[in-house]
């Protein structure tokens, strides 16, 4: 599927607007094309996923189904960008912010300093990206991040195929917020205010 990138609608509703939310591209409608303004280096058109030695996009696999809003404590396992892992089974005894987001999305890009310094300010917090579009390729991807520069590991994932215990967003950003037991604390529709991640995980313990 071949999906070009859209810009926030300018007609959504009310609720998103609140929230400086972008609605999430839906399946099978290619008609939306974003302002190259608001993708920042990401101009390709026509991407195809494809992947260098120096950048890693990893294509879920398929039957990956959406989860039940009960699960306590969800799994993520994704390749990042840099061909390195993430596991968040492994981030036991810290706070982390699982984010949804895309290059086409304004707002994501207007949250990403703010949730780079959360993530550079805390070692108790872990910040991780999940570029959900469709058809980004590594080139493409690879000059957004040199642009942007996010100081947390980045990894795509297919926006109708999400990770298994997460639901496919509706809108972008979506953010999860997980606690140090692994249970999610919050969902963030919108972009995430720092302030209000920083009182719910509370003041720094043990020199941060």
């Amino acid at each position: 599927m071949n999906l070009a990138r859209q810009l926030c609608p300018a007609a959504i509703a009310i609720a998103l607007l609140a929230l400086g939310a972008c609605n999430s591209p839906p399946p099978g409608n290619p008609s939306h094309a974003a302002p190259a303004a608001a993708r920042g280096s990401a101009t390709a058109t026509a991407p195809s996923r494809t992947a260098s030695a120096q950048h890693c996009l990893i294509q879920p696999s398929d039957g990956r189904t959406t989860p039940s809003s009960d699960q306590p404590r969800p799994t993520l396992k994704v390749t990042t960008f840099d061909c390195g892992s993430f596991d968040l089974a492994q981030q036991r005894g810290r706070w982390v912010l699982v984010n949804f987001w895309a290059t086409w999305c304004g707002p994501c890009l207007e949250e990403m300093p703010a949730l780079s310094r959360l993530a550079q300010s805390r070692k108790d917090v872990v910040v991780i990206g999940l570029d959900s579009e469709d058809g980004i390729d590594a080139p493409t991807l690879a000059a957004f991040i040199k642009q942007h520069a996010p100081a947390y590991p980045i990894a795509v994932v297919d926006p109708y195929h999400p990770p298994a215990d997460f639901e496919s967003p509706r809108a972008l950003p979506t953010s999860y917020l997980i606690g140090p037991d692994g249970v999610v604390v919050q969902k963030f529709l919108g972009p995430v205010a720092i302030e209000d991640v920083q009182k719910k995980i509370g003041p720094v313990k043990g020199g941060g």
